[in-house]
């Protein structure tokens, strides 16, 4: 039957632009008819026009219909949820029928039917006709309506199926989600157009057309320029930064066709990925579409919300992983400004698991369906100044397909470079793509020191390619760590073209009991789990840590401090600082004291910071602001770019000496509420050490009473709750095999006087290794903690972290305020977006709300933290993280709401934590970020706040 054919399709038209046109047009969007069948074999009879559908359902098209109670979504990343034996599919293949009746304009004559997307094989009836089938679920396909078109009701009929021969060729990373769920138009228009529009480095642009009719721009004076015909007009260039778009007119036989234009020109020289002749630097992201509710229908308004926050986080580049978008969200990166790589609808992942053996790519039964793909979306988007690169698919190995589709996009497209990663010989590409190469070989791409092809030929070639890394940083979870190194290689290296963040968003869809569903969370028998959570914003598009420290990362502005001096470094590729204003603040301690205006070179450079009188008090931070100094289509005046801080003095307070001795008494409960003092023992006595009032068990040496307040700890900690990246480095493992999470604490000696000295030994369970760590507690008003922690045996992992731990009552604290970086998270290779300010949150608002819960939170380098009453200061400073449930209780969570709060708070104080990295997929953390057992001192104090 069709549904294991490998062709793509019959009865369709060539494939064609995307226009816009003044052509009359029917929007066929809306409530449908529908229907689901648990299998294929379905009689046909439901495309006959005067079929009873009064018992079917309705359903919103665009839409998917399991994400409306029809079925259920499943999520695989590589394996494919069917048996693989192409073309074949299982006799289990759901099947949707939908029915649309629809008026016909009174005088209405001719017309084409587009559909714009349906997953995966789509049959199409119009008033009982037949009128053909395709497949390639995220790309166009129309057909001639005209002939079976009738005056009045028209009743337009589709068949959907689930499973198809084109399965094999879409196993994206990504939910499996069937329907028609982008756009259905009855359209007049017919007209193809393909403008090319280039620019030279001396402000001059070439301009032709291919197509009917003749064009003009206005704004340019062209006026009815012939097809074929190339001219030279003076214009302003389209860039990422300066997307600027002139308004074309296309008259054509019986419509006219509306195009934005923009001239740029995409080459390479000496292995250099240029645009209009400068370097260009890509600052990307992968960017699946996806909405929580409406999975890949996005809405305009949310294609929009995504241009929007890449181009405020300095995102400049989007890959589109792994198939063409909307036609709408090309039209918004002309708009706003994004350099694109167009990605064939291709993957064919699951075959890698079986050594490629059958992989469509290397059949040649699947040619002319892999062609059709590559042809269907360059036809599409060919008139997209953004579009700079074309790329032949994803993770579909290599084979006898690639050289057919490529060679048809050379000759069809000539001015855009051709992107592929499966091949790495890059026999048939223009640039050398990798995913999640190491810091280590992108530097050695960079120099042009990668180890060797077998091939000379082809190794030769392939140094002469620009690189990028087309997937990194792996966005799972907390993190990803090493974004600051590997842009550091990025500048420094002219040969590194930049890369593409994976990904743009978190696959979370809504769901009433979870919050967000992820994969087995619709009992699915076989998933991939939470891998589809790895956005760098949360599933609502509220920006995660990670998107955050990006913006920092991806700043193109630099600031350099020396003596009474900023030097300040444009690291545009387009455009100078004309369009930004620069201030310039002093903080003590987190209090502003001093603002002014800073006047910046256009092309940047040094510029003298005015005077700044000393105050006392504490530290004093200088922080250089880059704003927007007027509103831009992406972003209102005031919008910060980047920033910069240097810290001009440094806070040394000094101790205070007078120390007050630890006293023994004994306590027992009141009747009540509380703790009394109490001296001589009795029946429920504890003897306990006291200073002031504050209180340690005299058996312990455990702090239980701070300031009054009922404390549990502090006690040496080790163990965080594993986030995606430390399960999938295998140090998760390793922590639980040894017992981080289960450590015995032991009391060897406990001495009082004007110091008490607890000394113990912590250890897990069922190994010799240990931790010998001496709390060393004075008072002089306040507690002052110095805990020397030394290990003994081979401790040879990293360990999560190495700090105290320490409950509080629940209900005394509701709001932290700290001194040092912030507002948000940060870890050792992560939180360069944190700034040193005075900060203030609630302990709900300290928490990061990873889909899949895990260690979050930390806020490091912290110098004072208010908690309730209770002011915990570093010497210098420590990691603070504080919580309304244990890490414990973190750690067993799958979900947000798995999460409830206790009534106690849980407060993590630090010294050290072990990196993030980005294993999940790609590098594990740095060695500069391990965190090693090591003898090592923590120092704090504690005072009333």
């Amino acid at each position: 039957m069709d549904l294991e054919t490998f062709s793509s399709g019959s009865g369709r038209l060539e494939p064609r632009a995307a226009l816009r046109t003044d052509a009359p047009s029917l929007d066929l969007n809306g409530t449908w008819r529908f229907r689901l069948s648990p299998t294929a074999n379905v009689p046909e009879d439901f495309a006959e026009p005067d079929y009873d559908d009064s018992r079917w359902d309705d359903l919103p098209v665009p839409s998917h219909w399991v994400l409306h109670g029809h079925g259920a979504p499943a999520y695989t990343n590589v394996v494919y949820p069917i048996p693989v034996d192409p073309p074949r599919v299982p006799d289990e293949n759901p099947t949707g029928d939908y029915r649309r009746a629809f008026d016909l304009p009174e005088g209405w004559t001719g017309g084409r039917l587009r559909f714009e997307g349906a997953e995966s094989f789509a049959r199409v009836w119009l008033n009982g006709h037949e009128l053909g089938f395709s497949t390639g679920s995220r790309l166009p396909v129309e057909y001639d309506a005209g002939p079976y078109l009738r005056p009045g009701r028209n009743v337009l009929a589709v068949r959907v199926h689930q499973w198809s021969a084109a399965t094999y060729l879409e196993d994206q990373d990504m939910w499996w989600l069937p329907g028609i769920f982008r756009d259905v138009t009855l359209t007049r228009s017919a007209a193809d157009v393909f403008v090319r529009a280039s620019y030279a480095a001396d402000g001059r642009g070439t301009l032709s057309f291919d197509g009917p009719g003749t064009l003009s721009v206005p704004e340019l004076g062209v006026e009815n320029l012939e097809p074929g015909t190339e001219i030279t007009v003076g214009v302003r260039p389209w860039t990422a930064e300066t997307p600027y778009l002139y308004d074309a007119v296309v008259t054509c036989p019986g419509e006219a066709v509306r195009l934005r234009v923009g001239f740029r020109t995409i080459s390479i020289e000496d292995g250099v990925l240029l645009a209009n002749g400068r370097p260009l630097l890509l600052k990307g992201v992968n960017r699946h579409e996806f909405h929580p509710e409406h999975g890949r229908a996005v809405p305009y308004e949310t294609m929009r919300e995504d241009v929007l926050l890449m181009k405020r986080h300095n995102v400049n580049a989007v890959r589109t992983s792994h198939y063409p978008p909307h036609p709408d969200f090309l039209d918004l990166c002309d708009e706003l400004g994004l350099w694109v790589i167009d990605e064939c609808d291709l993957e064919t992942h699951g075959f890698g698991g079986f050594g490629w053996r059958g992989n469509p790519t290397d059949d040649p039964r699947y040619e002319d369906a892999l062609l059709d793909r590559m042809r269907r979306m360059v036809e599409r988007d060919k008139n997209h100044p953004s579009v700079i690169m074309w790329s032949l698919g994803n993770e579909a190995g290599v084979g006898r397909n690639l050289a057919v589709m490529a060679d048809w996009a050379r000759e069809r497209d000539p001015s855009r470079p051709l992107h592929y990663e499966g091949d790495w010989s890059c026999a048939h590409t223009d640039v050398y793509s990798r995913m999640y190469a190491s810091h280590a070989e992108v530097e050695a791409i960079g120099r042009r020191e990668e180890d060797p092809l077998d091939d000379p030929e082809l190794d030769a070639r392939r140094r002469q390619l620009p690189f990028l890394q087309c997937e990194y940083a792996h966005a799972m979870g907390n993190g990803p760590g090493g974004l600051a190194e590997y842009q550091e290689l990025f500048e420094r290296y002219p040969r590194l073209a930049g890369g593409f963040i994976w990904e743009w968003i978190d696959h979370g869809l809504a769901h009433p009991e979870h919050g967000y569903a992820y994969g087995g969370d619709y009992g699915e028998p076989v998933h991939d789990g939470n891998f589809v959570i790895d956005g760098l914003v949360f599933p609502d598009r509220t920006p995660s840590p990670g998107l955050i420290d990006l913006k920092k990362v991806f700043e193109p502005v630099r600031f350099e401090f020396g003596d009474g001096v900023v030097r300040v470094v444009n690291g545009h590729g387009f455009t100078d600082l004309s369009h930004l204003r620069f201030v310039a603040t002093v903080q003590v301690e987190g209090e502003t004291v001093a603002e002014h205006r800073l006047d910046v070179p256009a092309a940047g450079g040094e510029c003298k910071l005015p005077d700044f009188p000393a105050r006392p008090g504490g530290e004093r931070w200088l922080t250089v602001r880059a704003e927007l100094a007027a509103d831009e289509p992406w972003a209102p005046a005031g919008h910060e770019v980047a920033w910069g801080q240097a810290l001009l003095t440094l806070h040394d307070p000094a101790p205070n000496e007078l120390l007050t001795s630890f006293t023994r008494a004994a306590t027992k409960p009141a009747d009540g509420a509380g703790v009394g003092l109490r001296y001589g023992g009795g029946a429920g006595a504890r003897d306990e050490l006291i200073a002031g009032d504050s209180a340690f068990d005299a058996a312990t040496g455990r702090l239980v009473r701070l300031f009054g307040t009922d404390v549990e700890g502090p006690r040496l900690d080790l163990w965080r709750a594993p986030t995606d990246n430390d399960r999938a480095d295998g140090l998760a493992e390793k922590w639980h095999r040894l017992g981080l999470h289960r450590l015995t604490h032991r009391v060897d000696e406990i001495t009082a006087g004007e110091e008490l000295v607890v000394r113990t030994r912590v250890a897990p369970a069922a190994t010799n290794l240990g931790m010998l760590a001496t709390y060393r507690w004075t008072f002089d008003g306040g507690l002052r903690l110095v805990l020397d922690i030394e290990p003994e045996g081979a401790w040879r992992d990293p360990v999560a972290r190495i700090g105290v731990t320490m409950t509080l009552p629940g209900s005394a604290v509701d709001r932290v305020t700290w001194f040092g970086p912030g507002p948000g998270e940060a870890y050792p290779d992560t939180g360069m977006s944190a700034r040193v300010g005075r900060w203030s949150a609630t302990v709900e608002e300290l928490q990061t709300p990873y889909v899949r819960p895990q260690e979050n939170g930390h806020r490091a380098d912290v110098r004072w933290a208010e908690l309730g009453g209770i002011r915990v200061s570093g010497e210098p400073m420590f990691g603070l993280t504080a919580r309304r449930w244990s890490a414990a209780e973190l750690a067993a969570a799958r979900h947000l709401p798995d999460l409830v709060a206790g009534d106690r708070l849980h407060l993590h104080l630090d010294l050290a934590h072990q990196g993030i990295g980005t294993a999940t997929c790609g590098p594990r953390p740095l060695p500069a970020y391990d965190l090693l057992a090591r003898r090592t001192t923590l120092r704090l104090r504690f005072d009333r706040a």
